[in-house]
């Protein structure tokens, strides 16, 4: 194995040791592919999984996320030489802007909506709890978008 799939390998054992999912309180397990993500809620003491989710079931949204996602690219090109007088302007008055403008990719923009397709489906089940297994991934990029789009569609970490 390469070194960097050892790696991967140690983070995931190190995270699946220390947590573990009930039939109340289920592991938020993620899988991530170059070009898809999986999300599942798995009772492990009694090895099932509750509620699956992954990017294959929302292929029909993505045409109007993909358009949300032009219009914010657009509206940041045309916004930037404003936004740059603005910020001159603030720094001269002591004002800091808040820099939290996200602009998704399209893979991170179906991560969001897996994340709330499953938080959804989870919460029929009357499930809101979770505990979050990000599988030996970094907690960024796809990882932190499924996670967020979890907790915007209600369950608790």
């Amino acid at each position: 194995m390469l070194k960097k799939q050892q790696k991967h390998l140690k983070r995931r054992k190190r995270v699946r040791a220390k947590i573990s999912g009930t039939n109340s309180v289920p592991r938020f397990s993620i899988f991530r592919s170059n070009k898809n993500i999986y999300a599942q809620l798995i009772d492990d003491k009694n090895g099932k999984t509750l509620v699956a989710a992954n990017d294959k079931e929302i292929k029909s949204k993505i045409s109007a996320v993909d358009g949300k996602v032009q219009n914010a690219k657009s509206q940041l090109k045309t916004s930037t030489s404003a936004k740059a007088t603005a910020n001159k302007q603030n720094l001269k008055e002591g004002k800091k802007e808040n820099k939290k403008e996200i602009i998704k990719t399209k893979k991170i923009a179906m991560a969001y909506e897996v994340g709330k397709l499953i938080a959804e489906m989870a919460i029929k089940k009357n499930i809101k709890k979770v505990v979050f297994d990000r599988g030996g991934y970094k907690y960024h990029g796809r990882i932190k978008a499924v996670a967020g789009g979890a907790r915007e569609g209600g369950l608790i970490f």
